[in-house]
């Protein structure tokens, strides 16, 4: 798994002295592929983020990276890339980005170690 971070100037340094902010588990590396090959439109890879909202306070935003942005770090594994959202990052940090296919349902599962409670129907949570 490598590590990229976006400098204010735009250039990517190499931080491999640092581990991942966020790792990527082979089943989600396959899923992310696979959506980008199928987008609409060219896309570089995923990028997750939180947002304020749901009763316990946070829930995790993945959506399609059009073009990397300034201060984001780049997460690559097996030719999948997530692209992490600066403002998210201290309430990532340590987490694995899975995904997850049952008969009932299918999605991206974070495993996030920083996590104190979640909400009752799982689609919020709090640090």
């Amino acid at each position: 798994m490598s590590v990229t971070a976006n400098s204010s100037s735009g250039n990517n340094e190499s931080s491999a002295a640092l581990p991942p902010p966020i790792s990527i588990s082979d089943a989600a590396a396959k899923r992310i592929k696979a959506l980008v090959a199928k987008a609409d439109k060219p896309v570089l890879g995923l990028r997750v983020g939180v947002k304020t909202t749901g009763c316990s306070g946070m829930s995790y935003l993945v959506e399609y990276a059009e073009e990397a942005r300034k201060f984001e770090d780049l997460v690559e594994h097996q030719g999948a890339k997530i692209f992490i959202d600066p403002k998210a990052v201290m309430f990532l940090l340590g987490s694995e980005l899975d995904y997850r296919e049952s008969s009932l349902e299918s999605g991206f599962v974070f495993n996030n170690p920083n996590e104190k409670s979640r909400c009752g129907c799982g689609e919020s949570f709090s640090v």
